[in-house]
């Protein structure tokens, strides 16, 4: 990593310089502002460490002007020790962390770390959404909040692979969205994509509906009939809601996973296929298992790569892209006031994404004004007032915990080295949750 430090205590500098060329990073050194723009100009910075009190120009100055020549740099305030309001301050200038004198080395290299990571994320959902809209797919994805961002990055890496990938979300995530991107951003993308929804096809008919059958195999089977496995020969094949299948066609669908081959209802001879196999479910596979209700083996072979997509409760920093990107879907010049606005943000959403799609067109169908009120919105969302204790108990105790960190950092105006000491963890664990969550600093 690039990283510029400046400090206009030489020992100070020296000191940061020293070892951070040893941890592998490219280091510059300036003792002022003035100096720090200049190399900030000539050359490729990811990340500055800014001493706050400095003559000439405070690190508030410099720090201002660096995030308008390039709002992406990441920067870490160096300030004095107790001054949280000097803290809270810098992290509203656009800092991404802050540290007290005396700097803690191996702190700050965990810092440094988790920096690292949160730019290789951001670049991976980046190259993304460039794929998708340099190479015109026919797939949009919203993914301003750090859960999103994530899980582009997986997408990202997935995707050229030739395993298997299990997509776990609530209805409503858009699971079969990502199936789709997944395979586009593959060496597959110009083979077929053929998708099943488990839940819908009769339990006699699933043999023949994966594999195929031959004529005569069965009555009403009056000729040969090419089964989606197939049909998706070089391609991918989704099988969404994995959790209906039946237990017949587990055993039958791990022995072709594991075979590479198929047989056709009635038919003798196996023909090979190259598939790869896309799972997507809104069920715990894992409790299934443990109940028996799906089989152990075929529930690893799915999950080689698993990919989770977080609920939009828990994504609201996606919440006013998303509007904007379904009224334009719609075509439709419409806004919503702040009032409206603030309680969109406050419902649950346990529809999730496809639930705010359809609030939007009823709403946007119903409302007297191209400005949407309070009183516009559907009853259910306008009268809404706190959580809703829906989903597992995983889901709920996840809620509480994100809860209770937000109002930690609320209640310390947004320090999480106050807020960690007040939930009684690290910094360390704080922003790991953070992440999880998808709370933004």
């Amino acid at each position: 990593m690039n990283i510029l430090v400046v400090d206009d205590e030489e020992l100070q500098r020296t000191m940061l310089q020293g070892f951070l060329e040893k941890q592998g990073h490219l280091v510059m050194a300036a003792a002022n502002g003035k100096e720090a723009l200049r190399l900030f100009m000539d050359h490729p910075v990811e990340l500055a460490l800014l001493d706050h009190r400095m003559p000439e120009m405070n690190g508030d100055e410099l720090l201002a002007r660096i995030k308008e020549i390039n709002p992406g740099l990441r920067v870490i305030m160096i300030t004095a020790f107790g001054d949280v309001d000097t803290a809270v301050r810098v992290m509203q200038l656009g800092a991404d962390d802050f540290m007290e004198k005396p700097v803690d080395l191996t702190v700050l290299l965990d810092k440094i770390q988790h920096l690292e990571e949160k730019i290789l994320v951001d670049q991976d959902a980046e190259q993304v959404e460039e794929a998708i809209n340099t190479d015109n797919l026919p797939v949009r994805m919203v993914a301003a909040s750090p859960a999103m961002k994530e899980l582009l990055s997986l997408v990202l890496r997935a995707a050229p692979t030739p395993w298997t990938v299990l997509i776990r979300g609530e209805t409503g995530t858009g699971k079969e969205l990502i199936a789709r991107l997944i395979h586009l951003l593959s060496p597959r993308r110009d083979r077929p994509f053929v998708e099943l929804n488990c839940a819908a096809v009769p339990e006699g008919l699933f043999e023949s509906e994966l594999f195929g059958h031959e004529k005569g195999a069965f009555t009403g089977a009056q000729a040969r009939r090419r089964g989606l496995f197939e049909q998706a020969d070089g391609g991918t094949l989704l099988l969404d809601e994995a959790g209906e299948l039946p237990a017949a066609t587990q055993a039958k669908l791990l022995r072709s996973l594991q075979e590479g081959t198929i047989t056709r209802v009635g038919g003798e001879k196996p023909l090979a296929v190259d598939v790869r196999i896309i799972a997507a479910t809104n069920r715990d596979l894992k409790e299934m298992v443990a109940r028996g209700r799906f089989r152990e083996d075929l529930f690893f072979r799915l999950n080689v790569i698993e990919l989770e997509i977080p609920p939009l409760r828990r994504r609201k920093e996606d919440l006013a892209p998303l509007i904007e990107f379904f009224l334009k879907k719609f075509d439709v010049s419409a806004q919503f006031d702040p009032r409206a606005m603030a309680q969109l943000a406050k419902y649950n959403f346990p529809g999730n994404v496809r639930e705010l799609e359809h609030i939007l067109q009823r709403t946007i169908t119903l409302a007297r004004s191209s400005t949407i009120s309070l009183s516009d919105l559907p009853t259910e969302v306008r009268n809404f007032h706190g959580s809703e204790e829906t989903g597992s108990l995983n889901q709920r105790l996840a809620e509480v915990e994100r809860r209770m960190i937000l109002d930690a950092l609320e209640a310390n105006n947004g320090v999480q080295t106050r807020a960690a000491e007040a939930l009684g963890i690290s910094e360390r664990v704080l922003r790991y949750k953070m992440d999880k969550a998808g709370i933004k600093k």
